[in-house]
């Protein structure tokens, strides 16, 4: 394979996935992550953390390091890094290529309100009222502050940012979850409604199974609106097959 270097933005499954087929094919990268998780699971190969202080930075990172991909493998959530990363690959000139994971989609079975943004969900669930599930993660805990008709389980990696919902419980875990035990924390907790962005992915899919077996609402985020007219892959693999594709082409 002719000489390449790919800059993995990283932080997810995917990302770490996406490292290993490098790792093994032998393609030279480096995985950055955010540093916005105290004790991140680390991908193989090098890694740089923390920032790139915006577009400009970036795009003079990709040049000082020899960056010939741009591989944006963030979370689809991540509003900030992904037009960044569009932005910074195209004044650097160097190919960029989303990876993101497909969204999740409703099953016959779940009952499901799609909402525009967290603060449509904190609104949604004031409406409601009840005992809520809130695994949106902790930098969305505050949006969910001033609902006091509503007793909240807050399942986190690390403590939330912000205030906290007057009746709440923090629950620190890290998946992947399976069935058998999500269906037993929503029947411990006696929840009537499951808050969630609409992350996709296998890793914490097992909250919706549960959920709709339970017969429990679902107030679903939708996801934010990326930029249009970029390269995207849905997997680790069709990642890794269209980089080589490239690197065969230009050889």
């Amino acid at each position: 394979m002719p000489e390449v270097r790919v800059l993995i933005l990283g932080g997810t499954g995917e990302a770490r996935a996406v490292a290993r087929l490098l790792d093994d094919a032998g393609v030279d990268f480096v995985t950055s992550l955010a540093g916005r998780v105290a004790n991140p699971r680390l991908p193989v190969g090098e890694v740089r953390v923390g920032g790139f202080g915006g577009v400009d930075g970036l795009a003079d990172w990709i040049a000082a390091n020899g960056i010939t991909t741009v591989l944006d493998a963030t979370h689809p959530f991540a509003t900030r890094i992904t037009p960044n990363a569009v932005a910074a690959a195209t004044r650097a000139g160097v190919r960029y290529l989303r990876l993101a994971r497909p969204p999740w989609t409703p099953a016959a079975a779940d009952r499901w309100a799609v909402v525009s943004d967290i603060r449509a969900a904190a609104g949604a669930v004031a409406d409601r009222g009840g005992r809520i599930f809130l695994t949106t993660g902790r930098q969305d805990v505050a949006a969910f502050a001033d609902v006091s008709d509503a007793w909240f389980l807050i399942r986190v990696v690390d403590e939330p940012d912000g205030p906290l919902p007057p009746r709440s419980r923090v629950l620190r875990s890290r998946g992947p979850y399976d069935i058998a035990g999500e269906r037993a924390l929503l029947r411990e907790h006696a929840i009537d409604v499951l808050v969630t962005k609409n992350s996709g992915g296998e890793m914490t899919s097992a909250k919706l199974r549960a959920a709709a077996e339970l017969g429990i609402e679902v107030v679903v985020v939708e996801r934010p609106a990326e930029p249009e007219g970029i390269d995207r892959a849905a997997t680790p693999e069709e990642a890794l097959a269209i980089l080589v594709r490239d690197a065969t082409a230009t050889g």
